[in-house]
């Protein structure tokens, strides 16, 4: 048997009305709710007509109000890592402090917080054709590599850093090559050209307050355009091949110089033992000059056939001499002294020992002979 049909003994209407067998009163259950909310949240009890209308209005109003207050102070907390930092805007204006790594709360809609992350190395690729200090134009392409360094410098000073970023490298890039020539460009002067690039993009950056930090600068290519660049190979192999010329050159004036060098030497030394040997001796002759003049004021007939004997001597010494026997009517028989000491002076045959024994025997006895018999034996 339903709750609702007569006769079914205990009346069990779910909402209450034990006595009543008319339909479930609406107002009655809503009452009852509001009383439950009103206890919760602290209102009194209306009476009369005023529980019907502001009684349910106040307390959905303040469940709503609860969940709201719930739901804005969830919305407030924020959690910022270690290798970031949070950025507060109160009201438009940027807080000086900025938050560290941690979990934080702030009001919403009063506070909006901007995590930045300032340990994250990024890169920017900027290439350009740019004009050197001799007048050629290269291809220069490089890569920075940067980070944040002031959190609210890059959220605040600058409306877009990387813009701000290209546009300082760009500058930069340009004042560095065009103060360069084009072999310092693209031989062994990148290295020191991207150094430059480095500190001068630094100070455009710290000057426009971007708070971004350069960490590096490589200079990936650095080449003449792809329209000329044939033709500078063979200007490179040029000048390769002018220094090569000029180094030949220059080891070959390494070697000549010191041979002509060591050669002028030698003959300034000859020339200096010439002087001294020919004063040396003519200062010896002087003395021995003196000397015999000494000699010569004491005894001089001596003196003069001494000097006649030395003259003849050094006169007989430098001459080739032969000796025949004139007197002795033996015109056949002579002594050949010069090939002798010809073939004693160079080495070219060695003289018979027994032949010239014999022959200097001979020679003695017809000189002996020659003596007894009144005839002289004369030197040619």
């Amino acid at each position: 048997m339903a709750w609702n049909e007569p006769g079914g003994g205990d009346n069990k209407d779910p909402w209450g009305n034990r006595g009543d067998q008319g339909p479930p009163d609406l107002d009655e259950a809503i009452r009852k709710l509001q009383a439950q909310l009103s206890g919760i949240f602290g209102g009194g009890k209306g009476g009369g007509g005023g529980r019907s209308g502001t009684g349910l209005s106040g307390g959905v109003l303040g469940l709503g109000l609860f969940a709201i207050i719930v739901v804005y102070l969830f919305m407030g907390i924020y959690q910022v890592d270690q290798q970031e930092r949070a950025v507060i805007f109160r009201f438009g204006a940027a807080l000086q402090e900025l938050e560290g790594p941690g979990l934080h709360w702030n009001p919403p809609i009063i506070d909006e917080v901007d995590i930045v992350n300032v340990t994250q190395v990024q890169s920017h690729s900027h290439q350009s054709l740019m004009l050197t200090r001799d007048e050629n134009i290269v291809d220069v392409s490089l890569t920075v590599q940067w980070l944040v360094d002031n959190a609210r410098d890059y959220r605040v000073n600058v409306k877009n850093p990387i813009v701000s970023l290209t546009h300082a490298t760009e500058s930069a890039l340009r004042h560095v090559v065009g103060s360069s020539t084009m072999d310092q460009v693209i031989t062994d002067g990148r290295e020191a050209i991207a150094v430059e690039v480095q500190d001068r993009l630094q100070s455009y950056l710290n000057n426009y307050g971007t708070g971004i930090l350069i960490s590096k600068v490589n200079i990936d290519r650095s080449a003449p355009p792809s329209q000329v660049e044939d033709a500078f190979n063979d200007v490179q192999k040029a000048k390769e091949d002018r220094q090569r010329f000029i180094n030949q050159a220059t080891a070959y004036l390494e070697q000549v110089v010191p041979e002509a060098r060591g050669r002028a030497q030698r003959q300034i030394e000859e020339a200096n033992a010439y002087r001294d040997r020919v004063v040396a001796q003519s200062e010896g002759e002087a003395q021995r000059f003196q000397k015999l003049l000494a000699e010569y004021s004491q005894a001089k007939r001596v003196t003069r056939d001494r000097l006649y004997l030395d003259a003849l001597e050094s006169v007989f010494s430098n001459s080739s001499k032969v000796m025949i026997d004139v007197e002795g009517g033996n015109n056949m028989m002579y002594l050949p002294l010069d090939q002798l000491t010809k073939q004693r002076g160079t080495g070219d045959s060695e003289i018979d020992q027994a032949l010239m024994d014999n022959a200097v025997e001979r020679i003695l006895r017809e000189v002996n002979a020659a003596r007894n018999s009144g005839g002289r034996i004369r030197g040619n």
